[in-house]
């Protein structure tokens, strides 16, 4: 489980690189679940849902700690669960409305890491660490590329408000 990685892990990208730890909202609402009971499911899922639905963090945040409240008596676990969990869950919440809902969850990172997977093992055994490098950097080249030019996940131009650089662009021939 996320909520369980190393501290100092989280702490390092707090301080270094001045972002916050963000847990997968799929993965967190699988955990949620547990605690729910069979029937309480669909309720607390949708509950759960209306904080995700708010226009931005300060509202998702309110929404989060009135669902909270109201699940506390009802079902205390679930709510210590979402206590813990609130800051990492709603990271994503700090971002414009169009990068939500493609980096809510960490999906993209886990197929690039399963595709990272299926060509290492077809390899099997490598000469040295060179090689590894140079087959993953490869991966993760073709998968930057792939991005940048689908525009499936975030585009340069919708990131460029988030930066230090105003002007971000693809080269024309890429565009």
């Amino acid at each position: 489980m996320v909520s369980d990685a190393h501290e100092g892990l989280k702490a390092a990208i707090t301080m270094v690189l001045g972002a916050t730890w963000q847990r997968c909202r799929t993965h967190f609402m699988r955990n949620a679940m547990v605690h729910a009971g069979r029937t309480q499911r669909r309720v607390v899922l949708a509950w759960i849902d209306t904080a995700f639905a708010e226009a931005d963090a300060p509202r998702a945040t309110a929404q989060w700690r009135q669902v909270v409240d109201q699940l506390r008596s009802r079902v205390p676990r679930l709510a210590a669960l979402m206590d813990d969990a609130e800051a990492d869950v709603l990271a994503f919440m700090g971002f414009p409305a169009q990068h939500r809902a493609k980096i809510h969850s960490n999906n993209p990172l886990e197929r690039l890491n399963g595709e990272i997977k299926r060509r290492t093992d077809v390899v099997g055994i490598f000469p040295n660490e060179a090689a590894v490098a140079r087959l993953i950097g490869a991966l993760l080249l073709e998968q930057h590329n792939e991005w940048a030019i689908q525009r499936r996940y975030m585009s340069l131009e919708t990131l460029a408000p988030l930066g230090d650089t105003s002007s971000v662009s693809l080269p024309p021939v890429a565009a």
